[in-house]
Formats: C-alpha cells, sequence, structure tokens
C-alpha cells in the first residue's frame, strides 16, 4: 500500500530552551515539519542533515499507541469535540514517531477526507481498524467504536504480556546460565586445569582435559568466535520471520505451550469479531478480515473455510460446528448465539472468558518452568565445575 507524505530520516542539531544544545535522530515529511514538531518540544530547530532513504524505518502502530490513540478519540468524540480538533489533541499522547502520523491524519480529514481512508494512506492502520472506523463513519458511531477499539487493544497488550512473561523468565535464566558456562570455560576451567596437569603425577580425568582443550581453543580464537556469532546475530535478525515461523511451529507442537498459543489465537479472532460486528460490519466481512489477524495454521485455515463457505449460502450454526480448533462449548455457545441473533455479545464473552483462560493457564505453565529452568541452568554448568572439582578432591591420593 503506498503511503502519503512518506517521512526522511534526519539528523538534526536543535537549541534547547535554557540555551544548550541538544543532537538527534526523527524522521519528518520535510525539514519544515520537522521544526514544527521539535517546536512542540521546545525545541528551536538549527540545522539538519538528511540522510538516505534507505536508512528510514517504518514506523509502527503499537498496541499500546492504539490503546492511548483510541481511548482519546472517544472521550473526545463522545463529548462533541470535533474530529479535526480531536486528532490534534491526540497527537500529543502517542509515542513520538507515531506525532507526525496523526498530524498528517488531521491535515488529511481537515481537508476533506474520510476518517478510515486517512488511516489507509498513512499507512500504519491495519485493515480491522480501517474497516472499523468506516463502518463507523457511516453509523455516526465513531467515537463508540473508537472505546470498543480500545478495549481490544487493551486485551490484547495483556495477552501480549501474559505470552511474554512465560517466555521471558526461562530467556533469563538461561541466559544467566550460558554467560556463567562462558566465563567458567575460559577464565577459570583453562587456568585451574593447565595447573593441575602440569603437576607432576597428576593425571586429569578425560572430561575435564576436554573442557580446558575447549577453554585454551576458545581463548586463542576469540576473535573469529565473535565474529562468527555476530555473523549467526546478523543472519537470524535478517531471517526473522523465518526463524520465528520455524520456533512457532515447534512451540505449537509442544503439549501445553501448543494449547496456550491457541488460546491466544482464539482470544484474539473473538476480540476483533467483537469490535467489527458492534461497528456494524456484515458478519461475512468481518470474517474476511478477523481471518487476517489469526496466526495459527489450523486454526486460520478453519476459519477461511467457515467464511468461504458462509459466502456461498451455507448455514452459519452448521459451519460452525466444524471449526474442532475451538473448543466445544465456544462452538455451542456461538451456534446458540446465532440462534439468538445476538453474536456480538458472544464473541465479546468468548474473547473475555479466552484471555481469563490464558491467564490461568499461563499462570500454571510458569510455576512449571520456573524449576525446569533451575534445572536447566545446573545442567550446564554443573560439568564445568565438576570437572575442576574431581580433580581437586583426588589431587592428593594421586600425589602420594
Amino acid at each position: 500500500m503506498s503511503r502519503v507524505g512518506t517521512p526522511s530520516p534526519f539528523v538534526y542539531l536543535a537549541a534547547t530552551a535554557k540555551g544548550g544544545r541538544t543532537v538527534g535522530l526523527r524522521q519528518a515529511r520535510s525539514e519544515r515539519a520537522l521544526a514544527d514538531h521539535l517546536r512542540r518540544d521546545r525545541l528551536v530547530l538549527l540545522k539538519t542533515w538528511r540522510l538516505p532513504e534507505f536508512l528510514a524505518s517504518e514506523p509502527k502502530l503499537t498496541l499500546k499507541d492504539q490503546v492511548e490513540l483510541n481511548s482519546q478519540l472517544a472521550m473526545l468524540l463522545s463529548r462533541g469535540v470535533p474530529l479535526v480538533e480531536a486528532l490534534e489533541v491526540t497527537a500529543t499522547v502517542v509515542s513520538a514517531p507515531m506525532q507526525p502520523v496523526i498530524e498528517r491524519m488531521r491535515e488529511l480529514v481537515s481537508g476533506g477526507t474520510s476518517f478510515a481512508d486517512a488511516c489507509r494512506k498513512v499507512g500504519v492502520f491495519d485493515e480491522i481498524t480501517a474497516a472499523v472506523y468506516q463502518a463507523a463513519e457511516r453509523t455516526g458511531d465513531l467515537g463508540g467504536s473508537a472505546s470498543q477499539l480500545a478495549d481490544t487493544a487493551r486485551r490484547q497488550l495483556a495477552i501480549q504480556g501474559k505470552a511474554g512473561t512465560v517466555m521471558l523468565y526461562p530467556l533469563v535464566v538461561l541466559s544467566i546460565a550460558f554467560v556463567a558456562a562462558i566465563v567458567l570455560l575460559t577464565a577459570v576451567v583453562p587456568r585451574i586445569g593447565n595447573a593441575l596437569g602440569s603437576m607432576p603425577g597428576v593425571e586429569l580425568p578425560w572430561f575435564t582435559e576436554v573442557l580446558v582443550d575447549v577453554g585454551n581453543f576458545m581463548v586463542a580464537q576469540w576473535m573469529p568466535l565473535v565474529i562468527g556469532v555476530g555473523l549467526v546475530v546478523i543472519a537470524a535478525v535478517v531471517g526473522r520471520a523465518k526463524v520465528f515461523a520455524v520456533v512457532g511451529g515447534v512451540a505449537r507442537r509442544l503439549p501445553a505451550i501448543g494449547h496456550i498459543i491457541l488460546i491466544q489465537e482464539s482470544a484474539r479472532f473473538f476480540s476483533v469479531m467483537a469490535a467489527l460486528t458492534r461497528a456494524g460490519v456484515p458478519l461475512a466481512d468481518a470474517l474476511g478480515i478477523s481471518v487476517q489477524a489469526v496466526r495459527h495454521p489450523a486454526l486460520h485455515d478453519q476459519l477461511k473455510k467457515l467464511r468461504t463457505k458462509l459466502v456461498e449460502g451455507g448455514v452459519l450454526h452448521a459451519l460452525i460446528d466444524r471449526v474442532s480448533t475451538l473448543p466445544l462449548a465456544s462452538r455451542r455457545l456461538l451456534m446458540a448465539a446465532e440462534r439468538a441473533g445476538d453474536l456480538d455479545s458472544a464473541f465479546e464473552g468468548l474473547a473475555r472468558d479466552m484471555a481469563d483462560e490464558l491467564d490461568r493457564r499461563t499462570g500454571r505453565l510458569l510455576a512449571i518452568l520456573e524449576p525446569v529452568a533451575i534445572v536447566a541452568m545446573f545442567l550446564i554448568i554443573a560439568p564445568l565445575i565438576l570437572a575442576l572439582m574431581i580433580p581437586l578432591l583426588t589431587i592428593s591420593n594421586q600425589i602420594m
């Protein structure tokens, strides 16, 4: 999708309110736009250097920005503040990279562009948000839809935080274990091992000799090893999409983690469906948009087939029963809500229930991962410690 007014990266020199100087890097559509943006931060632009376009990074509308933006819009619009003025205020509460984007939206709206089209033109909003805004403009309830989107983003932010907590603890523990192992292997094991090996009559165990040789090699070849690790990291960053796909595929096959991932994806799907249906988006269109937010392959495929069959004239409650990746209770609830004509409330309730279930399961998984991570840390460090302790304990017998 092409973007209007794509920002360029600038290095700038500016004067502060206290008479000092500051240098920074910021993206803007022009030097004038950069000067206006800095003026809001009480800075006076003195000089700029435009950097090559390939150094520009695509601004991203984070979930936190979505919460702030939609909460502010909902509060102002519900009190009768005009949209252009509401956007002017909203630009002050989002993160710095998003402020020029919101300013560009305000310019587009003040020039006669619809709010949904302005969201599409600036290029940082997903199709889900744009579709909700477009439906809200038709119904005249843009404030209510912004409030619904804020609740959806807030719920997704909580889900994302729970998933991150599950992965963060073992990652931190294992990182500490690997750093400690590298320090022992390069600074402690070779020094003590070489000292013991030089003593007359002392014979080191074979695994101690292996670790000493490995440590000496790492110390002697530290530069190539650092370069190799750096290249691996760069390759992982460049191909991070494939790395994440492989890690996600492995995680989905693990019993406990795989079920948590499915619950997380289901909660995201129901949250998006609740926002779209409450905004008045037709069910088939809402399904077509919501499926894009689902990254679980099995759930994505089944929901996509449901939408296709529904457009072809299928009966919804029969199609829902075929989505076997969803729990039976969820399917029965949706079927009952479809017969009662209250699907939007059902989607909202299921999103809330899935979030609560995710909270419970992540808590249990974290309780299991804590001792497992400690055991893994011990298994990484213990061989290095034993490689030193056994020769030290047996040295007196060998000398005698």
